[in-house]
């Protein structure tokens, strides 16, 4: 089995950087977005309805992946796992509640993006934010 050398581990892995347990947590949070929007999805109702379910039937089916690539990406980066611990699940009532949860959450991605330094993960992060302002915009505008 590869075992991680310490020495040619990336720079970012150093001790006293913040970035690995802020990508563990944006990780986890990235999981749990596809129940919480998985949930709402469900029990949507009323005007507009239609366009929110379809929505966010577009997001939790892409962000698991998403989630899954950076995931990936990242733990073969810098040779190490993520814990992926637990974390709180949001919970969203309306299409109302699910853009608020989207803000709360492209804050988080923008967040770590801020400490990573490498290219390859800033653009996965980039992807997500794609996904969570198209989302936004169909549950907003479209109806």
């Amino acid at each position: 089995m590869l075992k991680r050398n310490p020495q040619t581990a990336p720079t970012e892995m150093k001790v006293g950087n913040k970035a690995p347990k802020m990508m563990d947590a944006l990780m986890c949070d990235l999981l749990e977005a596809v129940t919480a929007v998985h949930k709402a999805h469900l029990k949507i109702t009323g005007e507009g309805s239609y366009a929110a379910h379809k929505a966010m039937g577009e997001f939790y089916d892409s962000i698991g992946d998403l989630a899954d690539g950076l995931i990936e990406g990242y733990q073969g980066l810098t040779e190490t796992l993520l814990e992926l611990g637990p974390c709180e699940a949001p919970s969203c009532s309306s299409s109302k509640d699910c853009v608020k949860y989207l803000n709360t959450l492209y804050a988080k991605v923008n967040a770590v993006q801020a400490v990573c330094t490498y290219s390859e993960i800033s653009n996965d992060l980039d992807n997500v934010k794609s996904l969570i302002n198209s989302t936004k915009y169909k549950l907003i505008f479209l109806k």
